[in-house]
């Protein structure tokens, strides 16, 4: 069973927003309507897409770090 708020839990959670914010900017519908906003709470969306864009092969290899951390570390 895993904490909410360890370490390890947000990490995880930072990973997949990054990946998930990343997604909805390829697909066209969701970038209009989630990443429309550049400021305020939606800019949040906005600014973690950016970052799995640009950054997507550090993303990925901390992804990849990150499962096989939980999955045979942890």
């Amino acid at each position: 069973m895993t904490n909410v708020y360890s370490l390890d839990g947000i990490l995880v959670f930072g990973l997949l927003f990054v990946c998930t914010c990343a997604y909805f900017k390829k697909v066209p519908r969701l970038r209009t309507w989630l990443l429309s906003e550049k400021k305020g709470v939606w800019g949040v969306f906005y600014k973690a897409a950016v970052i799995g864009t640009r950054l997507h092969a550090a993303v990925a290899i901390a992804c990849i770090v990150m499962a096989f951390y939980i999955l045979f570390i942890k």
